[in-house]
């Protein structure tokens, strides 16, 4: 029997790695198109990430690159990117990962990269996204997968998934719904980008040959 071909992701993360969690659920060690796909390495820039303890449960294996102390992002970038290049891989999935990563690593894995952000892209770029779309009095809020570029947040958005905001809602009630949501779509983007079926070109999302829209493919 020929060995399948492994399709091999690295996650970076620095905190409790929920979606980390969604995509060992549901993409790793799998095979999909005949070709297997691992997540091969979960690396954190914090050491109580509790995205570690949900790689170390998965056998999955795991590193801490402290950021703290290091003297300039692109000092930390390259120690990241000789971490990262022990793997090869395929693709990098940002799991809450919270730096703001130097032009020197995304120039190297351009098009290799994608984030999951809690706003319906382009608004609300950046942090308290939750709270800015209760307080502009937004009918809905969400989630988009979107390739990262050097412009916080800006890269071309692959998937988004919409929920309804509800006049009692806090921020948490709407953060716990949105990550709902975020679970089922960062999943099916990396399937999707593993598949062949996506990618970026000219910084634009390419699904299926067809670029996408501004606001991704959002089926209602």
């Amino acid at each position: 029997m020929a060995t399948l071909v492994t399709k091999k992701i690295v996650v970076l993360l620095s905190g409790n790695g929920s979606n980390l969690q969604a995509m060992i659920d549901k993409v790793h060690n799998t095979e999909l198109n005949n070709q297997r796909v691992e997540i091969v390495a979960v690396l954190s820039n914090k050491a109580d990430a509790y995205g570690l303890q949900r790689a170390q449960d998965a056998g999955i294996p795991n590193q801490v690159i402290i950021s703290k102390g290091i003297a300039s992002r692109e000092q930390y970038d390259t120690l990241l990117i000789a971490a990262i290049e022990q793997y090869q891989p395929d693709l990098i999935v940002m799991a809450g990962f919270m730096r703001i990563l130097t032009a020197q690593f995304i120039d190297k894995y351009q098009g290799r990269m994608l984030n999951i952000h809690p706003s319906l892209l382009p608004k609300y770029q950046g942090l308290n996204t939750h709270q800015r779309a209760i307080d502009a009095g937004d009918s809905e809020h969400g989630a988009s997968v979107h390739f990262v570029t050097e412009e916080l947040d800006s890269g071309a958005t692959v998937l988004q998934a919409k929920v309804p905001i509800f006049a009692e809602d806090n921020a948490e009630d709407l953060a716990e719904r949105v990550l709902t949501q975020e679970h089922l779509i960062y999943p099916l983007a990396a399937q999707w980008f593993l598949s062949g079926r996506l990618s970026m070109v000219n910084n634009q999302a390419v699904l299926d040959g067809v670029v996408l829209p501004v606001n991704g493919y959002a089926a209602d």
